[in-house]
């Protein structure tokens, strides 16, 4: 079975935005997985992970607003946690699901950490992927300086070498599955550049983090934390420059004291193409 593309419509102080979404697995089911990527990724990042789970779930995997087939906002400073928590309950009253079990990446495990803490949640279980609630000050500042890159390229081969360098992070992959890596997150403007496909003014807020401002969001977080109940894993990428042992240690003895698996040979973050990661995640959801 292939995904179908479907959107729903949200709203910010700015107005009315469209956010897209892509559904694997039968409509009728309701057991259901959100999937959320990344700050830079899109719901394409997990194509291999739905086609493995849609017998199971029905599957979501949402492009946040700003990225992908999603519309992008008029005021950039709205590109933050609370926003995005605000359009996936606008997406949950879509899908009609009493509960649902998340996976979220890196920025779509925030969403779902915050989502997870709230009274009358519907979260189930909760995979967070290379993220908790400490967040190193300069693997932000890096993904920041990452986001506003305003480049273009005359080829796809060209832009695939760059996404394959700027992700190395994520650890050995094949060649295929770097070009499907690049594939998903490279457009041709107008001008016939191969650019990312995201709002560069996503780096806005992230470059305007300073340690204070990340000082509260960090307590903000751990409060969040300890005030879930659901069953959660934590994957931690054993190279990753955004989520420490330390930090990964407490999540297993605070709040919902997350189990930890770890990943040899990875920073940030897992990817979830490969057998063995795929493994990870259904003996997690589906025992």
């Amino acid at each position: 079975m292939t995904a179908t593309r479907q959107s729903v419509q949200c709203i910010s102080p700015a107005g009315l935005h469209r956010m897209s979404y892509k559904e694997w697995g039968d409509p009728q089911n309701s057991k259901v997985l959100i999937c959320v990527h990344g700050v830079t990724r899109v719901a394409d990042d997990f194509d291999a992970l739905a086609q493995a789970l849609q017998d199971e779930y029905r599957v979501i995997c949402p492009d946040v607003v700003g990225r992908g087939q999603s519309d992008f906002l008029p005021n950039p400073q709205l590109y933050q946690i609370p926003q995005y928590v605000s359009d996936m309950v606008t997406l949950l009253a879509r899908l009609d699901a009493q509960t649902v079990d998340w996976f979220g990446t890196s920025m779509g495990g925030l969403i779902g950490l915050i989502l997870a803490s709230m009274k009358q949640n519907p979260v189930r279980k909760l995979i967070l992927n290379d993220v908790g609630p400490s967040l190193n000050f300069d693997g932000l500042k890096r993904i920041g300086e990452l986001i506003s890159q305003d480049v273009r390229f005359d080829t796809f081969a060209q832009g695939a070498q760059f996404i394959r360098e700027v992700s190395a992070s994520f650890g050995p992959h094949s060649e295929a599955q770097w070009d499907k890596l690049a594939r998903d997150v490279l457009k041709q403007n107008g001008d016939g550049k191969w650019v990312r496909h995201y709002d560069l003014n996503l780096a806005v807020p992230v470059k305007a983090t300073t340690l204070e401002t990340a000082a509260f969001a960090e307590k903000m977080l751990w409060a969040a934390y300890d005030a879930m109940s659901c069953e959660t894993l934590l994957v931690r990428g054993s190279e990753s420059d955004l989520l420490s042992v330390e930090t990964a240690q407490q999540m297993q003895v605070r709040g919902p004291r997350a189990r930890l698996v770890e990943i040899a040979g990875v920073g940030h973050a897992p990817t979830f193409v490969h057998a063995d990661q795929i493994a990870i995640a259904k003996d997690f959801l589906l025992n």
